[in-house]
C-alpha cells in the first residue's frame, strides 16, 4: 500500500528523523505527528512547506510519483544554479558534464574570429 500515511514515514525515515524530531520540523506535536502517520488526522499546508524545507519531496509525497530527488546540498546548488544561467551557458555546462563524463566524446568549441582573415586596419 503506497498512501500518503505510508509515503509520510517513508520520506521521514529516508531523512533518518524519529517522530519528535520530524514533529519539530513540522511545527506540531508528536501526537499530531503519529495520527498524521496513521491517516487519523491530515496535515495543513503550514506543516507540509516546514517539512519541504526540511528535505521532504513533496510531489512524492502528495502523488506517490518519485521525481528526480536532488540527493545533496551540491546538488540543489548545481540545480540552482544552472536555472539561473543563460541558454548559451546551459548549453556549456552540458557540454562541460559531457566532456567530464566521456572525455573521448567530440568537443564543442566556440568558433574564434581569426587574426589572419582579411587585412582589416583597425584604425580605420
Amino acid at each position: 500500500m503506497n498512501d500518503f500515511e505510508t509515503r509520510l514515514r517513508s520520506e521521514r525515515l529516508r531523512l533518518g528523523l524519529s517522530q519528535v524530531e520530524f514533529a519539530t520540523a513540522g511545527g506540531v506535536q508528536k501526537h499530531a505527528q503519529f495520527q498524521y502517520e496513521k491517516g487519523m488526522r491530515r496535515p495543513n499546508s503550514d506543516y507540509l512547506s516546514a517539512i519541504a524545507a526540511a528535505g521532504v519531496d513533496l510531489h512524492y509525497l502528495l502523488t506517490g510519483e518519485i521525481a528526480s530527488r536532488v540527493a545533496g546540498e551540491d546538488e540543489r546548488r548545481v540545480l540552482s544554479g544552472y536555472r539561473a544561467l543563460d541558454v548559451r551557458q546551459r548549453a556549456a555546462v552540458v557540454a562541460l558534464i559531457e566532456a567530464l563524463i566521456d572525455p573521448t566524446a567530440p568537443q564543442l568549441k566556440e568558433q574564434q574570429p581569426s587574426q589572419s582573415e582579411g587585412d582589416v586596419d583597425p584604425l580605420g
